[in-house]
């Protein structure tokens, strides 16, 4: 975010904080950069009564609540509805033919969540006061008929799927991950740090020097989302060995 965006956001947050004190107060959907810079805020600020909830649980799109004190946290009074949506399944839908098609319908990115797709269904989360138009307008995905109804029948559609990656590096150094995953040299690595193309834990980083660890996840523009899975052992040399995954 830039600076002016850090400083509405943080005021959202702040809103958000203050109705919380007296009842329920939800703000989102967030993505996974807002998300780690709401949770850093409300660490700052000493907030405890909150949680985040995208409508499953594991869900990379989710909604902040926050509670007054005489109120436990609870996913069940989130204002987030599954839908389903069903369609044949030799056609062939993805994540852009669905959000296009909302989008062009005027439904703005804040009030979906994660969108699941397999052969013939897709399992969205959206804000519940939006659930009524999408079960009663929206009969079309592109060129494809489809069939909406509310909640979704286990299992999930699979989030995501991965593409193992392993190497040998110098250190634990963010540039060397960055040469590594985009089969760059280190210097050009430094470079696409310091221009902003790197993200550590959905937070940009511009230190090439940044010590990397296990589970941290790693975003380089163009190149794609990489998670560390592990750290070692050292080779004869004093190399890194270390496993990745990238998401695909």
């Amino acid at each position: 975010m830039g600076t002016q965006e850090q400083e509405l956001f943080e005021a959202r947050l702040s809103d958000c904080v203050r109705l919380g004190e007296k009842r329920p107060a939800f703000l989102g959907f967030l993505d996974l950069s807002e998300r780690a810079d709401a949770e850093r805020y409300l660490k700052h600020i000493h907030a405890h009564n909150w949680m985040f909830f995208g409508g499953w649980e594991e869900a990379e799109r989710v909604v902040l609540g926050v509670f007054p004190d005489y109120l436990d946290p609870d996913p069940s009074l989130f204002p987030v509805t599954a839908l389903t949506l069903s369609y044949r399944k030799q056609d062939v839908l993805t994540h852009r033919d669905f959000l296009g098609s909302f989008m062009a319908q005027g439904v703005v990115r804040a009030a979906l969540g994660d969108i699941l797709i397999e052969e013939g269904r897709a399992v969205l989360f959206v804000k519940t006061e939006l659930s009524s138009h999408f079960l009663s307008q929206i009969e079309k995905i592109g060129r494809v008929g489809i069939r909406s109804s509310e909640g979704y029948a286990e299992p999930l559609p699979v989030a995501h799927s991965f593409q193992p990656l392993s190497g040998v590096i110098a250190s634990e150094r963010l540039d060397c991950f960055v040469a590594f995953l985009s089969s760059s040299g280190r210097e050009k690595a430094a470079q696409m740090i310091h221009g902003g193309y790197v993200s550590v834990n959905h937070r940009e980083c511009e230190s090439a020097s940044e010590k990397i660890e296990e589970g941290d996840v790693i975003s380089i523009r163009r190149y794609g989302r990489f998670i560390v899975d592990s750290l070692g052992p050292r080779t004869k040399k004093g190399r890194l060995s270390i496993k990745c995954r990238k998401y695909i």
